[in-house]
């Protein structure tokens, strides 16, 4: 396996549609997140990155929604990724649309949004399946320096092992959007999930172990016996005292 860390620098697309099949990947992603969104509730939900700037969030229940990113006038807020300028536990919800597939640390990443969210607080990501259609297309080397095959297709099993760690619990999974170019309301798209090529993932911050290990704590057994003959000692010793 490879490292998540490594030294190569990724520039995230500006827009959606500056990735082929772009509009649908954002749509089929809408499709995905639209029951989710009037489940979540706070005051702040941070919409991470180019990407997300784009998704659809009018029906969230969550108030003030604001972009975060750099070089692009429609963030509210100029910031890198993996340093967030905001208080600890200060966000309820945070859209991470592909952010993770465009960095070169996504640990950080993910540390400094673990890190801003709060207990309990809601953490979206998607990304790109390695194993689909754009996995396969990854290895022409062609196509390699191209968008969007030039960025990271994690496993979503490599995401969901980077979120046990942090003790967040898993919602919701699904891959979509099986053949790119197709609507995201086609048959196959809809009911052929396993080898879509979006993966999304719903997660919520943990405050309790998600896996307890209960302790188990021995008591010594005392003898009826024995514990006679020690209240018997007992008295003895006050009898004499007195």
């Amino acid at each position: 396996m490879k490292p998540a860390r490594i030294e190569k620098k990724f520039q995230m697309p500006v827009s959606w549609s500056d990735i082929p099949f772009g509009e649908q990947y954002r749509q089929a992603l809408e499709n995905q997140l639209r029951p989710w969104w009037p489940k979540m509730f706070g005051f702040h939900l941070l919409k991470l990155g180019h990407l997300s700037t784009e998704i659809q969030t009018k029906e969230c229940m969550i108030s003030h929604q604001f972009n975060v990113g750099n070089n692009d006038p429609r963030f509210n807020l100029i910031a890198e990724p993996a340093a967030l300028p905001f208080l600890a536990k200060s966000i309820d919800a945070c859209l991470m649309s592909h952010c993770l597939a465009y960095s070169h640390d996504p640990h950080w990443v993910m540390r400094e949004i673990d890190r801003v969210l709060m207990d309990d607080g809601w953490l979206i990501i998607s990304g790109f399946n390695p194993f689909s259609l754009a996995g396969i297309a990854k290895l022409v080397p062609i196509l390699r320096k191209q968008q969007p095959y030039c960025s990271r297709f994690f496993p979503s099993v490599r995401v969901f092992d980077w979120l046990s760690l942090l003790n967040y619990e898993v919602l919701y999974h699904r891959n979509c959007q099986v053949i790119p170019w197709m609507g995201a309301d086609k048959r196959i798209n809809k009911n052929m999930g396993g080898i879509g090529v979006l993966s999304v993932i719903v997660a919520r911050k943990r405050t309790y172990p998600l896996t307890p290990t209960p302790l188990k704590f021995k008591q010594p057994k005392l003898k009826i016996g024995s514990a006679l003959g020690a209240a018997k000692e007992i008295s003895k010793g006050d009898h004499v005292m007195k």
